[in-house]
């Protein structure tokens, strides 16, 4: 026999940090597909060794939080979203496109990624004060990884890339309409 949904209200704080959780991981799941996307251009490319470089070592550092999110989902029972197979496309043709435009164009897509993901994280962090306080440090040392990497794309040149400011306001909308996805289904 199954057991009856939910009553309204009725395990709400559980709900809430499983969307928490899942969320944050489908978003380390497709910062991953983006980095492999630029990483699969840029390592093709005569003298763009470089970059192939620095996008690898951010990369290993979005597998770390994926690897954590991943335990995260087995430990407390949370369903991952069932968009995974679109954003694992979705998120290698993004990285692979702006890769193809250029260096600059990557280190923008990179930058405006790891700024929707860090106002996300200080969402979640604001929210998770005094109510769940391992996902909380979680969060905040994944902000502040993002951050670096943020600082990195904009060291790197982001912000000379070709239609900069268009390029980086439509890679924005896209994340956040990710993350509303993936936080309901």
């Amino acid at each position: 026999m199954r057991p009856h949904p939910p009553m309204p209200g009725e395990n709400a704080r559980d709900r809430e940090i499983g969307s928490m959780i899942r969320v944050d991981h489908a978003g380390e799941f497709g910062a991953v597909q983006i980095y492999r996307g630029q990483r699969a251009v840029f390592e093709r490319i005569q003298g763009k060794q470089h970059a192939a470089r620095l996008i690898a070592d951010m990369e290993a550092g979005e597998q770390e939080h994926l690897a954590t999110f991943d335990r995260l989902i087995a430990e407390r029972n949370v369903r991952p979203t069932v968009m995974a197979p679109i954003w694992r496309v979705a998120g290698f043709g993004l990285g692979a496109a702006t890769a193809l435009l250029g260096e600059e164009a990557a280190h923008a897509c990179t930058e405006a990624v790891e700024e929707v993901i860090e106002e996300h994280y200080g969402r979640q962090s604001a929210a998770l004060e005094g109510v769940d306080e391992e996902l909380k440090h979680v969060v905040d040392k994944f902000r502040e990884d993002e951050i670096a990497h943020k600082d990195t794309a904009v060291e790197q040149g982001a912000r000379n890339a070709p239609g900069y400011p268009v390029l980086s306001a439509l890679i924005k909308i896209g994340c956040r309409a990710a993350i509303r996805i993936s936080e309901r289904i």
